[in-house]
C-alpha cells in the first residue's frame, strides 16, 4: 500500500500515506486518552482491549472503558462480569497494570446526582419516575454518561492511560453532541414551562398558564404532571454541574494528550463510515492519530497473481480433471482477487485522506477469547503493514 518508512502521523506528507506507529502512540507518556471509534462489527472492542493490554505490558497503568453492550471484552480478559467499577485483569505481564470496566449508564447518572445535590434533593430526583426513564433510556444519555465517566476517570488520576471503546456505527460520535442534546432537552420551551411556577414570581401563574397546565393534566394526568414538574425543578438545581463537566470533558477530548483511532475493515461500507469519522473528527478539531484497518485478507506467495494461478489451474485440470493442485490454485486465485479488491479500497481511502496514518491488521484464523489472543492482535497492530 505504501513504501515509505514507518513514521508517526505528524510526519505525513500530501503525497504519501504514513504508517501508524501504535507502539509510539501508546508508549508516549503524553498520550493519556485513546478513543477507538468506527462502525459496527469492525473489531473496536478487540482493538481497544489489545491496545490497553499492550500498553499495560509495556509499563503503563491502564484502564479500558467499554460502552459497547457486547460481553466479549470481559470474556477475553478473563473477567466474569464487567460493571461500572474498574476490575483488575489478572495475568498481565510487565511492570504495568490493566483494569477493565463497562459503562453502567444509570449508575453513572446516579453518581452525578448524589455528588451534586443535597441528600434530600438527590433522593427526590432518584425516586422520580421521570428521572428513572431519563437515566435509563433517553436518547443521548448513554453517550453523555460516557463523557461523564471518562471525565471522572481522568480527574481521579489513578491511571496514566484511558482507552475508550465506543458504541457501534455513527452513534460512536454522539458523545460529542450529547451535552448539547441533553442541554437542549432541559432548556427547551416545554421544560421551561414546567419550571415557570418554581422559577418565576406569582405573576407567571397567569390564566394562560393555567389553561395550558389544565390541558396537560387532562392529557397526562394530574400525578404525572406533578411528577414531571417535581423532576424538572429538582434536576435543574444540579444540571449546571452536568453541563460544566461535560464541557470540560469535551475540551479534554480536544487536548494534546488525547488520540482518536478510527477502526474499519477493508470493505466499502466500513471505509465509507471511516471517512465520515475522519471528516467529523477533523471538523470538530479532535486529535486523530490514525486508521486501523482490521481483518485484512492475506495470501502466502502473493507473487503468483490471480491470472497466473487460473492459467496454471486450467493447464493442470486439462491433464487431470481431479487435480487437487488445480483446486488449490483456483482457491489462491479467488483469495488474490479479494486481496487486490481490499488493496484498491485502501488506496482509494488513502487518496482521499493522504495524511491519515494507517496500520493494516491481518485477519486471524479464529476468534479472540483470551489474553494470548489479545497479545497477538496487539503485535499485529504494531507490526509493519504492506
Amino acid at each position: 500500500m505504501r513504501d515509505n518508512p514507518r513514521v508517526g502521523p505528524l510526519a505525513a506528507t500530501p503525497t504519501t500515506t504514513p504508517l501508524l506507529d501504535v507502539d509510539a502512540l501508546i508508549g508516549d507518556p503524553r498520550t493519556r486518552i485513546v478513543v477507538c471509534c468506527g462502525s459496527g462489527g469492525v473489531g473496536k472492542t478487540t482493538t481497544s482491549a489489545a491496545l490497553a493490554l499492550r500498553a499495560a505490558e509495556r509499563g503503563r497503568k491502564v484502564v479500558v472503558l467499554t460502552i459497547d453492550p457486547a460481553r466479549r471484552l470481559a470474556q477475553s480478559m478473563g473477567i466474569e462480569q464487567l460493571d461500572n467499577t474498574p476490575r483488575p485483569v489478572a495475568g498481565v505481564g510487565g511492570d504495568g497494570s490493566l483494569d477493565a470496566m463497562m459503562l453502567d449508564m444509570k449508575r453513572t447518572f446516579d453518581e452525578v446526582v448524589l455528588a451534586q445535590a443535597s441528600p434530600e434533593k438527590a433522593k427526590q430526583i432518584l425516586e422520580n419516575p421521570f428521572y428513572v426513564a431519563l437515566s435509563s433510556s433517553f436518547a443521548g444519555t448513554q453517550e453523555y454518561m460516557a463523557m461523564e465517566k471518562l471525565g471522572q476517570l481522568h480527574r481521579q488520576g489513578d491511571y496514566d492511560l484511558i482507552v475508550v471503546d465506543t458504541p457501534p456505527s455513527r452513534s460512536a460520535l454522539d458523545f460529542l453532541d450529547a451535552p448539547d442534546r441533553l442541554s437542549s432537552f432541559l432548556d427547551g420551551r416545554f421544560i421551561r414551562l414546567m419550571l415557570a411556577p418554581a422559577r418565576g414570581p406569582a405573576r407567571l401563574m397567569t390564566a394562560g398558564f393555567g389553561l395550558i397546565t389544565g390541558a396537560l393534566t387532562k392529557v397526562l394526568g394530574g400525578q404525572v404532571l406533578t411528577d414531571l414538574q417535581t423532576f424538572v425543578s429538582a434536576l435543574d438545581t444540579v444540571f449546571g454541574g452536568f453541563r460544566q463537566r461535560a464541557q470540560q470533558t469535551y475540551a479534554l477530548l480536544q487536548a494534546r494528550g488525547t488520540a482518536f483511532l478510527v477502526v474499519a475493515t477493508p470493505e466499502s461500507d466500513a471505509l465509507r463510515e471511516a471517512a465520515y469519522f475522519v471528516e467529523r473528527l477533523s471538523g470538530d478539531r479532535m486529535p486523530l492519530a490514525g486508521l486501523v484497518v482490521n481483518r485484512a485478507t492475506t495470501v502466502p506467495g502473493e507473487d503468483l497473481t490471480a491470472a497466473g494461478a487460473i492459467a496454471a489451474a486450467e493447464r493442470l485440470k486439462a491433464e487431470d480433471p481431479d487435480s487437487l493442485t488445480a483446486g488449490l490454485l483456483r482457491l489462491h486465485a479467488d483469495r488474490m482477487v479479494l486481496v487486490d479488491r481490499e488493496r484498491r479500497l485502501r488506496l482509494g481511502f488513502a487518496a482521499a485522506h493522504p495524511r491519515v496514518a494507517t496500520t493494516v491488521v491481518p485477519a486471524l484464523a479464529g476468534d479472540v477469547h483470551d489474553l494470548d489472543g489479545l497479545r497477538e492482535v496487539g503485535s499485529l497492530l504494531a507490526a509493519e503493514s504492506d
